[in-house]
């Protein structure tokens, strides 16, 4: 199974929203809020373009991956 899959596979045990599509292009503040107030199980962390984060699979956390002018440009999803 490739990563994707995989991820996907397991963010569809989780409760709740699990994807925001709809967040590209917003701002990475707003996009937080959002994904915290449609989804109260989780915690949206703002994580910087180029920045290193841990891989591991939990189902209360969102990365909102933010480019250089702190706008979304990778869908969140739990994870």
């Amino acid at each position: 199974m490739l990563k994707g899959e995989e991820e996907s596979k397991m963010a569809s045990i989780c409760k709740g929203k699990s994807s925001w599509p709809e967040l590209i292009g917003a701002d990475g503040k707003c996009a937080a809020a959002t994904i915290e107030r449609e989804n109260s199980l989780v915690e949206a962390i703002i994580v910087p373009e180029g920045s290193s984060v841990i891989e591991n699979f939990r189902c209360d956390r969102v990365w909102a991956w933010v480019d250089k002018d702190g706008i979304v440009y990778i869908v969140p999803v739990i994870g």
